[in-house]
């Protein structure tokens, strides 16, 4: 009997919840008993019972009622013999082959998975291959020689579309593996509601007993001295498993603030790969396969020859700003019924041109340079010769007429006043340079990121 109730609530609070919030809460719970105006649940942590009971225990007894149940309270129980939570262990015999693409997310608590991201959408060009080819390592589930797998870049560079490819195909191919994707905020989150509501056991348990660790945005722990500790322990008792840690942040380890030590020295003991901005090359082939996608939705768009080699040229701050754009060009096409031309994405994305046509001021450029080099900025502008300041004030006098619109007396003014002749030697010894000192074009490259990202 309680069977046959448990079977109808269920079908009913997977319409009321939606798929994924059932797959994560409901789905693991058994009804035990309905006796008394108690329903008893097994559930297969004492957290995720917890967590029920806190979010969904009234629409449970509704729910319950209206299949003729009159329930007045809900208890959870862990089992002995529970199985760990979530996990998948269908028989091999009978066990379907994965579909294409998987068509729910993993079970456990984490963050949701965008099915759009995915290896296959996934644009592959020089700035990103190395980043691509770890990351479908990992993305194999079995043993890598890397561990963790540590993602680094900009916005909009495809971290996190790396991170949740990984994901899909983990769950793809091998449903029964425990993946957990979130991000450093909710780890945060998580353990602070943890220690609030005296659940710290739980929120151990949940983190130190999944196959793979997902944690995107690290730099936002930096400085949670709590959370931070917390961390180090997760990080240390999954190696010890020899389970697999995938992270991502907008820096490398040693580059974030405020993060301990022993944190960034874990962190750099595997592979730490640097997904570079994208270049023209990968920019076009990235509008190229969305035209593809955006060609089905809006039968009948063309688009005129050169507007993509426009986009791919002038707008490269990040992915995120270009498919945006692309987006756009095509709605207001389809609105406006004409073809997509130079004209047309000229005046439909006046707005997002103006913004990637910023350009970095003299007064920025100096700040970098002096910050890279550990030098004052009023040394740098200064009138000490010394070699440890001049080579900087130099790359900054290359990279002001590099990136800026200033003439170059313009450019000398903001140097302390320095005549325009100088600067001219300045640009002329650090192309020099650069052809020949391995580290001062590294620099110079570094140094260009930072100013165009």
């Amino acid at each position: 009997m309680a069977t046959e109730i448990w079977g109808q609530v269920r079908g009913e609070l997977l319409e009321t919840l939606g798929k994924n919030t059932f797959v994560t809460w409901i789905e693991p719970l058994a009804l035990s008993s309905l006796q008394d105006g108690v329903a008893s649940f097994d559930a297969p942590t004492t957290f995720l019972g917890n967590w029920v009971a806190r979010n969904y225990s009234d629409q449970i007894r509704r729910i319950l009622g209206k299949a003729g149940a009159s329930v007045d309270r809900l208890e959870f129980s862990v089992p002995r013999s529970a199985p760990r939570p979530a996990a998948r262990t269908p028989q091999p015999e009978t066990r379907a082959a994965p579909p294409p693409r998987p068509s729910d997310e993993p079970d456990l608590p984490g963050a949701p998975i965008d099915q759009r991201f995915t290896f296959d959408t996934f644009v592959v060009g020089k700035p990103n291959e190395l980043a691509h080819a770890a990351a479908r390592r990992v993305a194999e589930g079995g043993p890598t020689s890397f561990n963790p797998l540590f993602l680094y870049g900009g916005v909009g560079l495809g971290k996190t579309h790396l991170m949740h490819a990984i994901a899909w195909e983990l769950h793809q191919r091998q449903p029964q593996m425990r993946v957990l994707y979130l991000s450093a905020e909710q780890f945060m989150y998580r353990f602070v509601q943890a220690l609030r509501e005296r659940q710290i056991m739980d929120f151990k348990e949940l983190f130190r007993s999944v196959d793979v660790l997902m944690v995107d945005d690290v730099q936002f722990i930096a400085g949670k001295d709590s959370t931070q500790e917390e961390f180090f322990h997760t990080f240390n008792a999954l190696v010890d498993q020899n389970k697999q840690i995938v992270i991502s942040a907008d820096r490398a380890p040693g580059e974030i603030k405020d993060l301990e030590d022993r944190i960034k020295s874990r962190l750099q003991c595997g592979l730490v790969v640097d997904l570079h901005p994208t270049d023209y090359e990968l920019r076009l082939g990235i509008l190229q396969q969305k035209v593809q996608f955006y060609s089905n939705q809006y039968s009948g768009l063309t688009v005129a020859d050169g507007v993509l080699s426009f986009l791919a040229h002038r707008i490269t701050s990040n992915v995120r700003v270009l498919e945006g754009a692309l987006t756009r060009l095509f709605a207001f096409a389809s609105l406006v019924g004409r073809e997509i031309t130079l004209e047309l994405a000229q005046d439909c994305l006046a707005d997002i041109l103006r913004t990637s046509d910023r350009r970095a001021t003299v007064e920025e450029i100096q700040r970098k340079v002096a910050d890279h080099y550990n030098v004052r900025l009023s040394d740098m502008i200064g009138p000490k010769r010394a070699r440890a300041i001049a080579r900087p004030r130099q790359m900054a006098m290359y990279l002001s007429k590099q990136l800026t619109s200033r003439s170059l007396p313009e450019i000398g003014r903001r140097f302390g006043g320095r005549d325009h002749t100088t600067i001219m030697h300045g640009v002329r010894v650090i192309e020099d340079l650069q052809k020949t000192d391995h580290q001062i074009a590294e620099d110079l490259q570094m140094l260009r990121r930072l100013l165009e990202s």
